[in-house]
């Protein structure tokens, strides 16, 4: 049996060894000698939250038997804004509920696609959890389960889309679609497949073919989470009793913000992020809202910040997603590493892609006087004090060339110096005609009466005097 539990119900239809011509037998839940069942729970976008938890669904687990399944596509195409199979196995969920790179799919416009899950060995599987979440057609699930062994000389491993997997050795396990009938059909959703008797049998494959959702547009293929294969070792908990030490929420603002910190798959870094980090990032994100307005514009209501063990380099920044690399960190803790967030975050706020996304004849933003305001908050604003832009540290690395345009520090230095000694707000004006796709190089001259490269050189004659001969 299907139903749905708390929510807008959906097909009643469920799985059978049975041909499909016997309706009644499918909607009666039996599996040759099982008795396999589905339940679906389905929170809607404001019930939804990154916990992923449910009333009698278990949540998503960390550590089972997805520690040695391996993710295999069989048929489809990924779409290039997916996430790789990593995501399915648990380590992360995501945070929000359009983040395409936490989540599964296929490629937008096609009818899904095939995907075979490796269980390494023959395993007495208890369980099939899966879940989804996405705010519009993306978020409900359509599927049907397969279970397999190479035990049968007819067995093939890798079925194509236009074969029936029964008729080459698998098992039918369960037809699953909790698409509503007419609820909303955004959100959370939760799929539990199991067995009466305690266990829906031993096998090694499952083969997932999964459809899309509609195909009245290219954006039908579900945003899948997360897939839990449990096995009868396994102790399945509820969302809420799982450890989420590794997960901080925080709300800012009285709830206007909320950042999330997933240190998960990087628990040595869990104690920095609440006892350094998280203090930071409650203050510094209303600031930076604040610091960088422009009419008509909201900064991003919810942010995640998540340590990488694969991320190479220092951290990154994908709207209001920020990734950190694990390994820089854990070398700059009582250095440079909260001022290097706060320099993503900043990126955060600016949301300079914005006008371009909606607007391909916007102005593109030049890159140096991007990463030169975030560097000017974090160098002169945040932590002016460590002297990682001024002339004390200029000073200590010899000869660099003093362009203003050089990007990061040195234009961090630049802008400092236009706000101390022509205009106070110029970073203001500069982030609100980026922001818009409106910069121009005349706008300089027009806050400060100099055109850029006057004040440009007018900066590093005066710097080129603090310096020591050598160090320009």
């Amino acid at each position: 049996m299907q139903k749905e539990i708390d929510g807008a119900s959906g097909p009643s239809i469920t799985s059978a060894a049975a041909a499909p011509i016997a309706v009644a037998l499918l909607l009666f839940g039996t599996v040759a000698s099982a008795e396999v069942g589905i339940v679906f729970e389905h929170h809607n976008n404001s019930q939804a939250t990154p916990a992923f938890r449910f009333k009698n669904i278990p949540g998503p687990l960390r550590g089972h038997t997805n520690a040695r399944a391996k993710f295999i596509l069989v048929n489809g195409e990924p779409d290039q804004n997916s996430g790789d199979f990593g995501v399915l196995s648990g380590l992360h969920l995501p945070q929000e509920e359009d983040e395409p790179s936490e989540n599964f799919f296929f490629k937008a416009g096609t009818d899904g696609g095939r995907l075979l899950v490796d269980l390494g060995v023959d395993t007495l599987v208890r369980e099939v959890n899966t879940f989804s979440w996405h705010p519009g057609s993306r978020g409900p699930q359509v599927y049907t389960l397969y279970a397999g062994q190479e035990s049968g000389a007819d067995f093939k491993l890798r079925p194509g889309r236009g074969t029936d997997p029964v008729k080459t050795g698998w098992r039918l396990l369960a037809k699953v679609d909790t698409r509503p009938n007419a609820a909303e059909h955004g959100g959370q959703y939760a799929v539990h497949i199991f067995d009466n008797n305690g266990s829906l049998g031993s096998f090694r494959y499952l083969l997932f073919d999964i459809s899309q959702t509609e195909s009245s547009d290219a954006f039908g293929n579900t945003f899948y989470s997360e897939i839990d294969v449990i096995d009868s070792q396994t102790q399945a908990t509820d969302a809420a009793e799982r450890p989420m030490n590794c997960v901080q929420l925080l709300d800012i603002g009285d709830g206007a913000y909320r950042i999330t910190i997933d240190s998960c798959g990087t628990p040595d870094l869990t104690e920095w992020t609440r006892a350094e980090l998280a203090p930071v990032l409650r203050e510094w994100y209303p600031k930076l809202v604040k610091l960088l307005p422009s009419d008509g514009f909201a900064a991003p209501q919810q942010v995640t910040v998540r340590f990488s063990e694969s991320l190479r380099g220092v951290a990154e920044t994908s709207g209001s997603q920020i990734k950190c690399a694990a390994r820089w960190f854990r070398s700059n803790l009582k250095g440079e590493a909260t001022g290097a967030v706060v320099h993503e975050l900043v990126h955060v706020v600016q949301q300079y892609g914005a006008a371009r996304r909606a607007n391909p004849d916007a102005t593109p933003s030049p890159g140096w006087l991007v990463e030169g305001i975030a560097d000017y908050i974090r160098w002169f604003l945040y932590e002016p004090q460590s002297h990682g832009a001024d002339v004390t540290w200029l000073r200590e690395r010899g000869n660099i060339r003093l362009r203003y345009d050089a990007g990061y520090r040195i234009t961090a230095n630049f802008l400092n110096w236009v706000a101390e000694k022509q205009d106070k707000e110029i970073v203001q004006h500069l982030n609100s005609a980026m922001r818009e796709g409106h910069y121009r190089e005349e706008l300089w001259k027009e806050r400060t009466g100099k055109a850029l490269q006057d004040l440009g050189a007018e900066w590093k004659q005066e710097l080129e005097q603090q310096l020591p001969q050598g160090s320009r």
